[in-house]
């Protein structure tokens, strides 16, 4: 794999970076119990599908990458493979901060300075990319805190991610929902969601991530009593264990789960 220098556009279409810092938000200010769980860090998010038989060769793309904006000074991104669930196979979360931090002149800068040292164009660059990517789809989202993510990950390799479109003004009710599953988690004990909340591009407005330690640590989150269910599904807000899904699927118009595994 021939080393490629970091660029902004690499994975993500050039029109995005039009979009001014200011962007109204879908979300609420963050309150209740386990706001810890959302934030106000700004994340490039990128979904990609790899060209058949390409998947190894775009992971080690993505590696050099991650080398790049390390020598850059950049945060790491987070990231995770598919396992069961949607048709992505990669999902990838790019720290920012707010969009004034991150474009910058001098921190800009230094990102195209740690591409340009390793010779490859923007032209031959995104040849490479779309050559290993035959799907893409990349949006921005507010969350928790790099910290928040790193701790998460560095304890856990197994993950379940939901994405949501809210039906037309549910997309606050649907935030609301969340926070209340992640009460019903906490009575229960049970890993809580970190939340994103999508501030421009892409057609999801929340998605969530619950880390577990394994696939049999996701499992035993399965097997509580149902009297128990009941009386943490009551404490969070919703009429019974059973209702739980059945009010956030009155809030959505279509959601997509996928079951994901630790990148090595």
């Amino acid at each position: 794999m021939r080393s490629v220098p970091f660029s902004p556009c690499l994975l993500l279409c050039p029109l995005l970076f039009l979009l001014h810092p200011l962007t109204s938000r879908a979300q609420e200010p963050p309150s209740g119990p386990g706001v810890e769980r959302e934030g106000e860090h700004l994340y490039r998010v990128a979904l990609l599908r790899a060209a058949p038989g390409r998947l190894p060769a775009l992971v080690e793309l993505l590696k050099e990458e991650r080398d790049l904006l390390g020598d850059a000074g950049e945060p790491l991104p987070f990231w995770m493979r598919h396992s069961q669930g949607d048709q992505w196979d990669l999902l990838l979360l790019y720290p920012m901060g707010t969009f004034h931090e991150y474009y910058e002149p001098q921190r800009t800068r230094r990102r195209l300075r740690s591409g340009l040292i390793k010779g490859l164009s923007q032209e031959q660059l995104r040849s490479e990319a779309d050559r290993l990517i035959s799907w893409r789809n990349e949006l921005f989202v507010r969350g928790p805190s790099p910290e928040a993510l790193a701790a998460a990950f560095s304890d856990h390799t197994f993950y379940h991610v939901e994405m949501f479109v809210a039906l037309h003004g549910r997309r606050r009710p649907l935030l609301e929902e969340r926070r209340m599953e992640n009460e019903y988690r906490r009575i229960l004990g049970q890993p809580e969601n970190l939340i994103f909340v999508r501030e421009a591009g892409g057609p999801w407005d929340s998605f969530t991530i619950a880390f577990y330690r394994n696939l049999d640590h996701y499992a035993e989150s399965r097997r509580v009593e149902p009297e128990e269910r009941d009386r943490a599904a009551r404490a969070a807000g919703f009429d019974s264990a059973d209702h739980v899904g059945v009010y956030m699927r009155s809030l959505i118009l279509y959601h997509r789960d996928t079951l994901a595994v630790v990148i090595q």
